[in-house]
This record gives C-alpha cells, structure tokens and sequence, in this order.
C-alpha cells in the first residue's frame, strides 16, 4: 500500500547546476570617492597642461618641429638685436658723457683752481709793487677773480643736487667775496703806507691756501671721478651681446644643415638672409666697439693722464709764484721748524712747489707722444731752471738785508723771477691746449665709432627674425 508524503515540497527537477556566485565587497561609503560617478563631466585640465600636451603633439611632426624651430630662430635674432642696442646704446651715451661733459668739467673745476691760484699771485705781486701797481697787474688779478666765479656756476648747473659737489661750490661761492674784500683792504692799507696791509695779504693768502684752494681741489678730485666713471662705462666689451649674436649664429647655421640633410637644398633664401644680417650686426658691433675703446683708451693715456700732470704743474708753478712774492711780504714773519731748523715758511713752501713742478715736467714730457706735446714742456723745464737760479739771488739778498735789489730780482723787468714765471706758465697753458686737442680728437673718434650702432643692430636684428620666418615659412608650405 502506498503512503503519501508527509509534506507539501516540489519534488526536485532534475537539470544543469546553476554556479556559484562568488562573495561580493562591500559597497564603497560614497558613491564617486574612488573615481568620478557614472556620467560626470571629465576633470579639466590647467592651460599649462593643455598647452604642454598640444606642443609634445607637435614636435612629433614635421610641421610642428619646423614652427618651433622659426619661434626659436626669430626670438635668438631679436634677442640679440635688443640687447646690441640696448649695451651700444649704454656705451655711446657714456662716450658722449665723456666728451661733452665730464671731461669739459673736469678741465673747468681746473681752470677755478688755476684762476684763484693766479688771482693769489696776482694780489701779491701787485702788493709788493705798492703805489706803482700796474694796470695789467690788476686786470689780471680782476680776469681771474671772473674767471673763477664764472667757473663755479657752471659747475653749479651740473652738479647733482644734494651731492657733496653742490656743497663744495656753495661754499667757495661764499669764500670768494670774503677773500676779495681781505685784497682790497690790504691794498687800501698798502697805499697809504700802513704795515697792516701785509697783515690782511696774509690772512687773505691764508684763507686762499688753506680754505680755498683745497675746497677747489676737492671738486677737481669730485670731477675726475666722475669722469673716470664715464670711462669705466664707456669701455667694457658688451658681453652680453656678443654671445646672443654668436649663439643666434650658431642656432641659424644649425637650421640651415638640417634643412639641407632632409631636403637636399644648398640653400634656403630665407636663412640665409637672416643668417647675413645677424653676421652683419656681430661684425659691426665687434669692429665699432674695438675701435671705440681704442680710441676711448687712447683719449685717456694721451689726453687725460697727460692734462692731469699738466695741470697739476702749472698749479705748482702759481703756488711757488705766490710763496715768492709772500716771503718778501712777510720779511720773515712767519716760519716753520722742520727736523728741528727753522725756515722762512714761504721760502719753505716755494722750495716744495717747485719739486713738484719739476717731477709734473719730467712726467709730463714721459707722457707727451709728439714733438707738439713735447716742446713746450721742454721749454717749460727750461725755464724753471732760469727761475731757480735767479730766486736764489733773490733769497741771498733778501736773508742779507737787501730787500731792494731782491725785491727788484721778483718783480722787476725781464731779468726778474716774474719773467721766468710768466714763460713757464704760457709753455704750460700751450702743452695743456695741445693735449686737450688730443683729447677732443681722440675720444670724438671713439664716440663716432659708435655712431648709428643701437639703432642698425635693432633692425638688422628685426629683419634677421623676418628672414627666419620667412625661411622657415617656405619649408611648412611644402606640408600643405
């Protein structure tokens, strides 16, 4: 007998066996935190990125490496031709600096230290002469006081404001009435007979030696530098563009060799255009800055060192002139004790003078490169020899108690020591006057060496980046 089953379940259907499905990771906390969800826009990208990206694209092709290749070419050239004008540009003005305007400076704070010199001789000669002063005695005592003080506002005009120049003119503009009004009340005194005439001679001889002309030589010193500044930018091979010129040179040859091993073409027109005008600037700018410096150096070896020495001569010379004159003033007022002797201080000071006169000539004839340079310095030698051999006459009578005849020896006719001065210092004003026409010509042919460089390398260098582009421009043509 057949027994139901006890309960209700499908009997079981025989077939394939489904497979089993491996366990499952957990769902990530936040849909999208491990990568953008379903559906979302694409992150953007920084411009840098898109532009990096677009030019390795580039490069990878023919056409790309040729556009970048002209971009290179053209910023080399025109590179090279702004920093040509710009370093030319730097130099030429300094050339121009030194030509027109230190050096003509330096020359006239010279002139103010010469002319108040001489303005100092001129009084004590003219004193010593007492009522016979001469007419031209005074004229050229007057001629320098002018000749100084027209001297000071020009270098007024162009010193910079607030420097240490301005302060030093301000001041000699101020000591200059006061030294003026010491002159006339000693030649005042001096005429009507007063001995303390020779006392405001020597306080105004006083205030010249030891507050004026050091002020004076102070400012000369003030405009050497700044003409030994001028020079110092005047002169310098301009590296910087001499190596961008030789690297855009290199670069440009370098396009024309790989253009010649893919195509088979000697030349490309445009290259070779570019090619030229950047040899072109190179060669000017290395030949014109040569022959500028050159002469630039030469301006300064046979012109500046040669009117310093000068000057600084012919200054010596006027100082032993006054000392001169001042020690028959004095008549032995006033001394100085050296090693233990005591010595009449202006015969002192005169004996001083008169050794740096005589090493001024001996450099000075060193330093002349010509028979006109050297002449008037030789006269000039020769002339201090008679001076020295007649002051010490002079010195002998005068230390004997012949104040006559010495005084006669200093400011007496052509046989005086005032002949021997007179004629040193017009040999020296004829040397200082050759040597600044050197000068002139010298350093006028550096800076017109220079002349039209800036602005010629500007546009060779522009037209040198047009002629890459060009050349480069008829090679992607090919591609299209």
């Amino acid at each position: 007998m057949t027994h139901p089953p006890k309960n209700s379940a499908a009997p079981p259907v025989a077939g394939p066996a489904l497979p089993a499905v491996p366990p499952q990771p957990a769902p990530p906390a936040s849909a999208g935190a491990l990568g953008p969800l379903p559906g979302a826009p694409p992150a953007r990208r920084t411009a840098l990125a898109e532009g990096a990206e677009r030019l390795r694209a580039a490069v990878t092709t023919e056409p790309g490496r040729l556009r970048v290749i002209g971009a290179v070419l053209a910023l080399l050239v025109v590179a090279f031709g702004a920093v040509t004008a710009w370093q030319t540009s730097e130099r030429a003005a300094a050339a121009d600096d030194v030509l027109h305007r230190s050096q003509p400076l330096s020359s006239g704070s010279a002139a103010i230290y010469r002319s108040l010199a001489d303005a100092n001789t001129a009084a004590s000669s003219g004193f010593l002469a007492g009522g016979q002063e001469t007419a031209a005695s005074r004229d050229r005592y007057e001629k320098d006081i002018r000749t100084a003080a027209s001297g000071l506002v020009t270098a007024a005009a162009n010193a910079e404001p607030g420097s240490s120049s301005e302060a030093t003119i301000a001041r000699l503009n101020k000591l200059l009435p006061e030294y003026k009004g010491l002159i006339e009340r000693a030649r005042t005194y001096n005429r009507q007979g007063y001995p303390v005439g020779g006392a405001y001679l020597r306080y105004a001889n006083e205030k010249m030696q030891k507050d004026m002309l050091p002020a004076a030589e102070d400012l000369y010193t003030k405009e050497n530098q700044r003409l030994d500044a001028d020079y110092g930018n005047a002169t310098p091979y301009p590296w910087a563009a001499i190596a961008l010129g030789v690297l855009a040179l290199a670069a440009l040859g370098w396009a024309q060799h790989r253009t010649y091993r893919r195509t088979n073409r000697v030349l490309n027109h445009g290259l070779v255009a570019a090619s030229g005008a950047t040899a072109v600037a190179l060669l000017w700018l290395v030949i014109g800055h040569a022959v500028a410096r050159a002469e630039l150096d030469g301006s300064y070896d046979h012109g500046i060192r040669s009117l310093n020495v000068l000057h600084d001569a012919r200054i010596a010379s006027l100082k032993a002139r006054g000392n001169e004159n001042l020690s028959l003033v004095s008549r032995g007022a006033e001394t100085v004790t050296v090693d233990g002797r005591t010595y009449d201080a202006y015969y002192y000071d005169f004996d001083q003078d008169m050794a740096v006169l005589g090493k001024g000539l001996t450099a000075a004839g060193k330093l002349a490169d010509d028979t006109a340079g050297t002449r008037p310095v030789r006269a000039a030698q020769g002339n201090m020899t008679v001076w020295k051999q007649r002051h010490a006459a002079a010195r002998a009578d005068d230390e004997n108690g012949n104040y006559q005849q010495a005084l006669d020896k200093v400011i007496g006719g052509k046989d005086a020591t005032g002949a021997c001065f007179d004629s040193v210092d017009k040999n020296l004003a004829g040397a200082i006057d050759h040597e600044q026409a050197e000068f002139q010509q010298a350093a006028g042919d550096g800076r017109n060496a220079m002349t039209g460089l800036p602005i010629g390398a500007a546009v060779l260098g522009v037209l040198g980046a047009a002629g890459a582009v060009a050349g480069i421009g008829r090679r992607l043509s090919e591609y299209r």
